[in-house]
């Protein structure tokens, strides 16, 4: 049986919150569809709101598989 693929949206929301765990700025966004560039910021958004709480490194790898596996 094949797996099934990711979303566009869930791969873009996954190289948002990369992005903004490692401090990137938001207008690096690559994308220019809608949807996937707003699930990307969405990502960049959380992946920023980790980062200021403290959530990287190894106290952040919880957090990053609860979002790689949901």
């Amino acid at each position: 049986m094949k797996r099934q693929k990711r979303s566009r949206e869930e791969r873009a929301f996954q190289k948002g919150y990369q992005s903004g765990i490692t401090g990137k700025p938001k207008e690096s966004c690559p994308h220019d569809q809608l949807h996937q560039r707003q699930a990307w910021l969405t990502g960049w958004r959380e992946g920023r709101t980790d980062s200021w709480d403290g959530y990287t490194g190894v106290s952040g790898i919880h957090k990053q598989q609860q979002l790689h596996y949901s």
